[in-house]
């Protein structure tokens, strides 16, 4: 996500960073740099020429030019204003009470009905909603099907009436998540491969009847700068409260990111990150304006192990570290803990700096994890619990037992060894393993 155009930044600002002094020509070659990583981004030319004006302006300040250490205050300048661009605040869904109504918009391909499913779970799991799915996408072939086998796989129930009329669908699937007890309806309705007259009434009679408190566009990142005249035509026909862009995990650029909020003044709630239903992230201005500028987003790396990480677990296990108790039996309930965070590597990238320590590229093999995962559970539980007796032919058995070699047994136990230390060393009671 935005790794060009973040190792594009990234390095102009790198530059800056070394000057210790900053004149209006070192600002205009660095500044020319940062206009062509958001144009090749695919930034709409006329965001990219208020952005790079402001960041000159702001940068030939007083500010700068009397500050310490210039570089640093222009790097700052650059993350407000890409923040500014990216919306300044965050905007959270719209929850009422009893119940809130989504509509789901977007054209065709965009993503809508693996969308919708990835935020049934999500209010499900982040605020203890109880989503219904609706289907009123009764012209594309398999639409309803789809959303069905989403809803099956997401243990969510899924409202349909087949091929019948969108409108009464929908009007019907409110009345009943009234009367079965649902607080958060998600109707999926159809897209079209283009914007037509005919999917913008059905669209806005639908909105007429069931009177959503939230309708969300779905919007293919991959579509680039089309992306705003799509939200753009959407909402001259639908009050729209915000976007949702997809595929930011694909081979993107990010400039509709960059150029949605400030053409449109649609907020960006959520970006897809991953094809998985737990792929669904919400949208922060400054979080993604540290991401693209390797300043790291370490909330988003603590949410990620809400409610995942098992507090009581880590609480007793971070005690035995302080006491040097923490034995492989530990290790392995830890292990297992962040496996539920997804792949490792994705949240390495989170780290403030990932990119200069290399950590952005960085390939854990799954199986590697597997490796140390088989060789802990053949051991026996008192082997787990004083690794000591591990003599060479317990060694053997356990290799034998976990097809791995006596080598990566050894090296194991060192590596445990060593991370040990090092815990009994930090005496930290919050400090969790990060393997």
């Amino acid at each position: 996500m935005f790794e060009n155009l973040g190792d594009r930044l990234q390095n102009a600002l790198n530059k800056i960073k070394g000057y210790g002094k900053i004149s209006e020509e070192n600002i205009g070659e660095v500044t020319r740099e940062i206009r062509l990583a958001l144009l090749e981004a695919d930034v709409n030319y006329k965001v990219v020429k208020e952005f790079i004006n402001n960041v000159k302006e702001k940068a030939l300040g007083e500010e700068v030019k009397n500050s310490l250490k210039p570089g640093e205050v222009f790097v700052k300048i650059v993350k407000d204003e890409l923040v500014d661009l990216l919306g300044k605040e965050d905007e959270p869904l719209i929850v009422v009470k009893p119940m809130t109504i989504v509509m789901m918009a977007g054209l065709q391909g965009s993503g809508k009905t693996t969308t919708a499913g990835k935020l049934a779970r999500l209010v499900r799991k982040k605020f203890a909603l109880k989503p219904l799915l609706v289907a009123c996408d009764v012209y594309r072939p398999a639409a309803i099907d789809q959303l069905k086998q989403l809803g099956k796989e997401l243990n969510i129930e899924v409202y349909s009436e087949g091929k019948k009329d969108p409108i009464e669908i929908s009007k019907n699937a409110v009345n009943y998540a009234k009367e079965n007890g649902y607080n958060y309806v998600i109707i999926d309705t159809a897209g079209r491969l283009h914007i037509d007259e005919d999917l913008m009434q059905e669209l806005q009679n639908i909105n007429e009847n069931v009177k959503p408190n939230e309708i969300l566009l779905v919007v293919d990142s991959m579509t680039g700068q089309d992306a705003v005249n799509v939200i753009t035509g959407f909402n001259e026909k639908l009050p729209l409260t915000g976007a949702i862009l997809t595929k930011l995990d694909g081979d993107t650029k990010g400039g509709a990111a960059l150029s949605i909020r400030h053409l449109t003044n649609i907020p960006i709630k959520f970006i897809g990150v991953s094809e998985k239903m737990d792929g669904l992230e919400a949208f922060y201005p400054e979080r993604m304006a540290n991401r693209i500028l390797d300043m790291g987003d370490l909330m988003g790396m603590i949410e990620k192990a809400e409610g995942l990480m098992d507090d009581e677990e880590a609480l007793k296990t971070a005690e035995k570290m302080q006491r040097g108790k923490f034995d492989l039996e530990d290790f392995l309930i830890q292990l297992n803990q962040i496996k539920k965070l997804g792949p490792l590597e994705n949240i390495l990238k989170m780290l403030p700096g990932a990119k200069k320590m290399g950590l952005n590229n960085v390939n854990i093999d799954p199986k590697q994890m597997a490796h140390v995962e088989a060789i802990i559970l053949s051991m026996t539980p008192k082997e787990r619990k004083n690794p000591d007796i591990l003599k060479a032919s317990r060694k053997r058995r356990i290799a034998n037992g976990s097809g791995t070699s006596v080598e990566e047994v050894n090296r194991l136990l060192k590596q445990f060894e060593q991370m040990k230390q090092m815990m009994k060393k930090l005496g930290s009671g919050n400090f969790k393993m990060p393997f």
